[in-house]
Order: structure tokens, then C-alpha cells, then sequence
């Protein structure tokens, strides 16, 4: 197969299935850590308006969907891609992190989860991803 082909195949492998994480996380959250009494997050406009309800219990599965959507998004693209292993990897998490940016400024929240969120979630996933798949890549080829 084309090896630009491969690489662009693999990001995209990689992109889908993170976000699946992602959003499995996101949805069964409210499960096992409940939402505050009135918190509406139906909508993003409810979601917004919701911030202030909650408490920091309610922000562990959001990080934790964004740091492992990033991190299964990275260790795809990097396991898979035909070359440049690392630099996709980080750009995977480059590219979750501007979702990041643009979710933080749809819904708000406190500074101490937004500046978590932001600098722990996606670069840092982005290159242990890249990192883990080339252990995994160097073990299968022994």
C-alpha cells in the first residue's frame, strides 16, 4: 500500500475510534457519577448554564474522555501509520486539543479544569500514544 495512503488511513482510523472513546465515556459518565440536581445537559446552552452545578466529581469522566479518546486516537494512527509514527501521534493530539480549545469556549467551566483539560489531556496523550505504539511496533518485530 502507498505509504502516504497508509498514514492518512491510519489517522483517520485513529480520529474515529478516539472519538468513540470519547463520546462513550462522555455518555456513560452521568451513570456512574451523577449530575447535580437540575443540571440540563441536553443542550449546549443547558450544559453552559449546568457548569456551575457542578462539582469536581463531575469533571473526572470529561478528562478522562478527552485523555483517553486522545490517547487510543494517538496509539491508532502511530501502531498503524507506514512512517512518521511519532509526528502523528502528536498531531492527533494537536488536533484534539483545538477540539478541546473549542469546547472549553462553547461550555465554559472552572479554570482549575480547563487549564487540566487543556494541557494535560491532549499533547501529553498525544505523544505517550505515539509512545506505547512503538514499544508495541518494536515488540512485534522481533
Amino acid at each position: 500500500m502507498n505509504p502516504i495512503l497508509k498514514n492518512v488511513l491510519a489517522v483517520i482510523a485513529g480520529v474515529v475510534l478516539g472519538s468513540v472513546v470519547n463520546m462513550g465515556l462522555v455518555n456513560i459518565g452521568p451513570s456512574i457519577i451523577p449530575l447535580p440536581e437540575g443540571a440540563d445537559v441536553s443542550t449546549t446552552e443547558g450544559l453552559r448554564d449546568s457548569m456551575g452545578l457542578f462539582t469536581p466529581a463531575n469533571f473526572i469522566f470529561p478528562f478522562l474522555a478527552h485523555a483517553l479518546g486522545t490517547l487510543v486516537a494517538a496509539f491508532i494512527a502511530a501502531r498503524f501509520a507506514a512512517s512518521h509514527h511519532m509526528k502523528l501521534a502528536v498531531g492527533i493530539g494537536v488536533f484534539f486539543l483545538l477540539g478541546g480549545i473549542a469546547a472549553v469556549s462553547m461550555f465554559g467551566g472552572p479554570f482549575w479544569f480547563k487549564a487540566t483539560d487543556l494541557l494535560l489531556a491532549y499533547i501529553p496523550m498525544g505523544f505517550l500514544g505515539g509512545t506505547l505504539a512503538g514499544r508495541t511496533r518494536s515488540e512485534t518485530a522481533r
